[in-house]
């Protein structure tokens, strides 16, 4: 089975202040089973605007609602999500960040690793105002729709 891509893009036209010509996806289904989603920031998918300059909640809640957006059109939810990255570019904002994913996470119990880096790939959000916050979805299990195909039943893989 061919994986299935989600919102295909070429960065030439996501990011025209970077001189990139790549061609990627924000989201897969792989194997009809797993969806990785790539890592979301405080950017409106439908739009390329940015959200929430400065502001690590609103970053967050925007990314959040990429992940959720990204996992229905793969055919699956939040309850399917098995692992998160988090990405901070100081530590000051792990509070509000993390406060904000539980909104969206509540009763799932994810694992998660969060990490304090120097900068984001993507160099400026707003008026110069730097990204303060990714978070990347490891993977999480389709249930429905897209790409759906029965789970493994080997032991060890349902």
């Amino acid at each position: 089975m061919v994986h299935h891509r989600i919102r295909p893009f070429n960065t030439k036209e996501t990011y025209p202040e970077q001189n990139l010509d790549n061609d990627l996806a924000q989201a897969v289904v792989a194997r009809g089973a797993l969806v990785f989603v790539r890592g979301q920031i405080g950017q409106d998918l439908n739009t390329y605007e940015s959200v929430g300059a400065g502001d690590p909640a609103a970053q967050a809640h925007q990314a959040m609602r990429n992940i959720r957006m990204l996992l229905e059109e793969a055919g699956s939810d939040m309850t399917h999500i098995c692992r998160l990255v988090v990405y901070l570019t100081d530590i000051r904002y792990r509070e509000d960040v993390y406060r904000t994913m539980g909104e969206y996470l509540k009763g799932v119990h994810p694992v998660s690793t969060g990490l304090v880096v120097t900068a984001l790939a993507r160099r400026r959000i707003d008026r110069g105002r730097r990204g303060v916050v990714e978070i990347a979805l490891g993977y999480a299990r389709a249930v429905r729709g897209v790409g759906r195909r029965e789970p493994p039943t080997r032991r060890g893989l349902r």
